[in-house]
């Protein structure tokens, strides 16, 4: 593997995004046009690219512009397929486009990074070579959800990276959820709700009912609301800001969404077909129509966020084109931006203390001092 710098003292403000170009099933082309977008839309990233440098070069000379934003080249051959086992990528996987773009953010040289690829292998590459916060038992997956909320998303956790979770996991979800939410999304005190079956406290598994205490124990701490328990049907909704979940409850979650919106477009699409007047009425509909798309497009709001680790990765959909790439790589330069990475560790620590204190006092709630601003 090889490192070639090419970066003009003049572009020394740029926050540099390390992006493994080899990982996803529509291929390096998609990749290479998502960085291209990003790039075009702002002056202020810049890349590390990792992957086979005689392949990704023509592409990159094919969009202008582009070559000057990328300061690194990592010449590596290796590529982590989607049907690779995540046991098998963190024994053999040293070799990789995906391991070589998260050493970069691991050894500093970027201060985030983007991959399509594999997520089970990218979770336990990024968990071993960037390790967990202290005090972080799981990592989770956040993603945006389309709501009625005023700024247009929910986010939930966790989606996927561990389909267990236990109270204090949940509890950590809520903490970082939080954080997530003030620095990405710009609430100050961000609605926390813990989804489950029904919303009388009394409904749940048992280790719910404990992480329902717990989260609302640490409302001042995480600087959040808690709304208590929250249906499915709050997901879109404006009852919570933040919905925090098990990682199987979520990625089930996030697949009905997925195939749920795939089936209205499609009926939507043959109710229009269906006559004269439907298809008359479709093109008086169009502007519309265009406007709901672009309003539940997956594609402008793809990328999951690794959250508990000394790093910030954001896991773009597999399936992502240039739109969703774009998209990603915006939402990675966003949190890198705001120095979310930072704050949220800073957030953990404090919560840790708090909870130290506790155990220290039993029977006592800790003073809480010197609130951070994660």
């Amino acid at each position: 593997m090889t490192a070639q710098p090419d970066t003009p003292a003049k572009d020394a403000r740029r926050i540099l995004i390390s992006v493994d170009a080899m990982g996803g099933d529509n291929g390096a082309g998609a990749v290479i046009a998502g960085m291209a977008m990003s790039a075009e839309k702002n002056p202020d990233i810049g890349y590390i690219l990792h992957g086979p440098r005689a392949e990704l070069e023509p592409l990159v000379a094919r969009r202008a512009g582009l070559s000057e934003r990328i300061h690194a080249w990592h010449d590596v051959s290796e590529v982590v397929t989607m049907e690779d086992k995540p046991s098998h990528v963190v024994r053999h996987g040293s070799g990789t486009s995906m391991w070589s773009a998260i050493d970069s953010v691991r050894d500093g040289q970027a201060k985030a990074a983007v991959s399509c690829g594999n997520t089970g292998a990218l979770m336990a590459i990024s968990t071993i070579r960037l390790r967990r916060l202290p005090g972080v038992n799981r990592p989770a997956i956040a993603i945006l959800w389309p709501s009625r909320n005023p700024q247009g998303f929910n986010v939930m956790l966790d989606v996927g990276a561990d389909v267990r979770a236990d109270a204090r996991d949940l509890l950590q979800f809520a903490l970082m959820g939080a954080s997530y939410a003030r620095n990405g999304m710009d609430l100050p005190r961000p609605r926390i709700g813990l989804l489950n079956v029904g919303t009388e406290e009394h409904k749940g598994r048992p280790e719910l009912k404990e992480a329902h205490a717990l989260i609302s124990q640490y409302t001042e701490t995480g600087r959040f609301d808690f709304v208590g328990f929250v249906e499915g049907s709050d997901l879109p909704g404006n009852t919570a800001d933040v919905i925090v979940t098990d990682g199987f409850t979520g990625n089930v979650a996030i697949k009905t969404g997925e195939g749920t919106a795939n089936l209205i477009t499609d009926l939507l699409r043959e109710a229009f077909k269906f006559s004269i007047l439907s298809r008359i009425a479709a093109l008086l509909a169009l502007p519309s129509l265009g406007r709901l798309r672009k309003r539940v497009d997956p594609r402008r709001v793809n990328g999951g966020v690794f959250l508990g680790l000394n790093g910030t990765v954001v896991k773009s959909h597999g399936k992502a084109d240039a739109i969703g790439v774009s998209a990603a790589i915006k939402l990675a330069f966003q949190l890198a931006q705001s120095g979310f990475a930072e704050k949220l560790a800073a957030r953990v620590a404090s919560v840790g203390e708090h909870a130290q204190n506790d155990a220290e006092l039993p029977g006592k709630a800790a003073d809480v001092h010197n609130e951070g601003q994660a």
